[in-house]
């Protein structure tokens, strides 16, 4: 059933029939008064429309580690997603398909699913030009954060990826993927490493977004009880891109020794 509530803020947001959203979340942060998060994912079907497309990532980071060599291995079919029961609980639904990729796959819903999950596995690099969330960008669409604040943008790394940040995509593995026919595949991925040479954790900010971004960019508003903003994906990129070749560290702290190893 459709949460007419939220389907409200939804559209006070700016979220329209037809576009196509990329959602990060936090179930809790929307307070009591949402019955489960199948309903949540219902809203916002019902403000995308028929033409619309959904997109949630289902990221795997903790789920395929790196070590021990053995665990990097990932079932686009059953292998659970990291990013909460929003992110779980869509990726199991009928008619969901999931881009393949060992950390950083994309659920999806809607009529341009299968322009956005297809050949993420031809990337190198967690959101090269084949993954959803560059896609996104290339079409114009939005991301949405859910009440979960704007750290965990994971849009961000593609720009990192465009601009050369120098701290992370350092090491490159081998992950071995099941695909949803049940094909396996052998994927080498360079992965993502926020730390130093020192083993020192390197802090991501991508909050400080809402420093850059100007309002027709980034919006600010509530979904039920949650905190939440709307981001014009392709600005967003192209904003972020032009600030990190000016100071590739931006977006993180405690990453000055990077440029010296």
């Amino acid at each position: 059933m459709v949460h007419k509530q939220m389907l409200l803020d939804l559209q006070a947001m700016g979220v329209m029939p037809g576009a196509n959203l990329l959602v990060h979340s936090s179930f809790k942060s929307l307070g009591k008064d949402v019955e489960s998060p199948a309903q949540v994912i219902e809203t916002l079907r019902f403000a995308l429309g028929e033409e619309g497309t959904l997109l949630i990532p289902a990221l795997t980071y903790e789920q395929v580690p790196v070590f021990p060599e053995e665990k990097r291995v990932f079932d686009v079919r059953n292998t659970p997603s990291d990013v909460g029961i929003i992110s779980e609980t869509f990726r199991k639904m009928e008619g969901v398909v999931r881009s393949l990729h060992p950390t950083h796959s994309v659920a999806a819903a809607g009529k341009r699913t299968q322009e956005f999950v297809a050949n993420h596995e031809k990337d190198s690099t967690p959101v090269g030009e084949n993954s959803p969330f560059r896609k996104l960008r290339d079409a114009k669409g939005f991301i949405l954060m859910l009440g979960c604040g704007l750290a965990p943008n994971t849009s961000m790394h593609g720009v990192e990826e465009l601009a050369g940040a120098p701290y992370c995509l350092r090491h490159v593995f081998d992950y071995l993927c099941t695909d949803a026919q049940g094909a396996t595949h052998t994927l080498n991925i360079r992965r993502h490493h926020f730390c130093n040479a020192h083993g020192e954790k390197i802090h991501q900010r991508y909050d400080r977004l809402k420093y850059i971004l100007p309002g027709y960019v980034l919006a600010g508003g509530k979904v039920l009880d949650a905190d939440c903003y709307i981001i014009a994906a392709k600005l967003m990129w192209d904003i972020a891109e032009k600030v990190m070749r000016d100071d590739p560290l931006f977006f993180v702290d405690d990453a000055a020794s990077i440029i010296n190893e």
